[in-house]
């Protein structure tokens, strides 16, 4: 089971831009997967059909080209896939898969290659499928304020045209710049503004999907209601790309309001940030858009690696701090409003300090510090990532019952997230990945997290690293049927094996 099969393997040592990257066999992964042989192997006729639909530039067999689409972002997972196709149009994705069915090649569709869970990389040899050249906007409605898009569109990119138009995208990530959105619908990205927008369950109203076989389902509806039957676009939102390939998107986006607020809280201990949390939605309900918090260790980790980052609150260190974000229609009512609720918590003794963005560089500079938490545990060197939706008042006993589990080790538990859906992001930091480490980690992580009826995986999904510990969140009769309708639109298997299920 070591990587000369091609499987993924754990990173090991470094990841400070500029050092060599290891790979080693996975003695601390639970159960390696192992190469289905119902599987065949790419040859030259193969080739030779995806050239005739492609032409030769949709066609990548460059070396260092594939290493790239090999590897996932966090340098944790590497397959060794020798093709990946650049399809254009749906009809070209149709095409490529219907050969795949035919000839029971496995594919994994890849988008940005942002996830965090190994999920969009193959683990052997699978033929790469990426949609990073379909990347249009099909269309966009400014009455009802319905985008439609390719999957390939860049979320930033989306986020800057609807700027332009009025409008606002519903969801933002810290991965913007390079992850897509057929991607983000795969895997039902939660982000920043959940708390106001809703999840992608709510916001997408159609899909475009192409099938194991081929099969195009149109259901890229632009209504807002349609009680005809099943529902079938939920099946393929957080589907990871098991179930089929999504190709165009159409999403409903609210109007782009003239009033963004931005404040920067200090508390001295994690209950004080829930009663927080319970008080900004009592008193600033209606415009309440983002509420993050990050602990000192995030903190810490932020100020000494990134470049540019300055701590809002420099008189003094803080256990705790909360980003609290309004979005309104009216500037002169949601910052009197706003100012009244701050002078509310120094009062009642909420908060220790704090500070209001005076203009838009100084609220992006608060969003620099939550959003470059990721970049920042990278630097720092291995990281081992968690994700976990949890009652809020539960959240902060995992980080300080894992604290208590790596005693005697080096670790550093980092731990931020989006406080107002109860989404925790669960980040231990040491400087190369570590057997001892991980067999504390795990099964106790999973194990806790079900015992407090959490979920293992709030939004970056299951992927290849926790496909086989689905059942900490999911019954045996939930993954059976699961499993069940996987058989039923992909009965060969070849949609991004080895991943969601176990």
């Amino acid at each position: 089971r070591g990587s000369r099969n091609g499987i993924l393997a754990p990173f090991h040592g470094n990841q400070c831009c500029g050092s060599k990257i290891h790979y080693k066999s996975l003695s601390f992964v639970a159960s390696a997967p192992i190469r289905s042989s119902s599987f065949s192997v790419i040859n030259h006729d193969d080739i030779s059909h995806f050239k005739n639909i492609l032409g030769e530039k949709g066609v990548i067999e460059d070396q260092e080209k594939l290493d790239d689409a090999n590897t996932d972002w966090m340098k944790k997972y590497k397959g060794s896939s020798k093709l990946m196709l650049q399809p254009r149009t749906t009809l070209q994705v149709s095409k490529i898969l219907e050969h795949c069915n035919s000839r029971c090649l496995a594919v994994v569709p890849q988008g940005g290659n942002t996830g965090l869970v190994g999920g969009s990389v193959p683990v052997f040899d699978e033929v790469i499928i990426n949609l990073s050249s379909m990347s249009n906007i099909v269309s966009f409605d400014k009455f009802s304020g319905i985008l439609v898009c390719e999957a390939g569109c860049i979320l930033e990119n989306l986020i800057s045209f609807l700027d332009n138009e009025g409008f606002t995208m519903p969801l933002d990530l810290g991965a913007k710049g390079s992850c897509q959105i057929g991607g983000n619908v795969s895997t039902n990205a939660g982000g920043l503004r959940l708390i106001r927008y809703g999840s992608l369950h709510g916001s997408v109203l159609g899909l475009e999907v192409v099938l194991a076989n081929g099969t195009v389902l149109d259901m890229l509806g632009t209504l807002r209601k349609d009680n005809t039957g099943y529902d079938l676009k939920h099946l393929f939102i957080g589907s990871e790309g098991s179930l089929g390939i999504v190709t165009k998107v159409s999403i409903l986006t609210p109007p782009k309001l003239a009033s963004v607020n931005v404040v920067f809280l200090a508390c001295e201990d994690y209950t004080s940030c829930l009663k927080l949390l319970s008080e900004a939605k009592r008193k600033l309900g209606e415009i309440v858009s983002a509420f993050e918090f990050l602990d000192i260790n995030a903190m810490d980790l932020v100020l000494k690696h990134l470049d540019g980052v300055r701590d809002p609150l420099p008189s003094s260190k803080h256990n705790f701090y909360v980003l609290l974000e309004t979005i309104g229609s009216t500037e002169s009512h949601d910052r009197e409003k706003l100012e009244a609720f701050l002078v509310h918590l120094i009062e009642i003794g909420l908060v220790s300090d704090g500070v209001l963005a005076q203009d838009i560089n100084q609220a992006s500079s608060f969003w620099k510090i939550r959003e470059g938490i990721t970049e920042a545990l990278m630097k720092a060197g291995a990281v081992y990532k968690y994700d976990f939706s949890l009652p809020p008042d539960k959240i902060y006993d995992l980080v300080q019952e894992t604290r208590r589990c790596l005693r005697g080790t080096e670790a550093n538990v980092v731990a931020y997230g989006h406080l107002g859906d109860g989404n925790l992001h669960l980040n231990i930091s040491t400087r190369r990945y570590d057997d001892n480490v991980l067999s504390k980690l795990e099964p106790f992580i999973y194990e806790w997290t079900s015992k407090h009826r959490g979920s293992i995986s709030a939004e970056h999904g299951l992927g290849l690293m926790k496909a086989d510990k689905i059942h900490y969140s999911k019954s045996s009769q939930t993954v059976q049927l699961m499993g069940s309708i996987k058989k039923l639109v992909d009965p060969n298997g070849i949609l991004n094996p080895y991943k969601v299920l176990p």
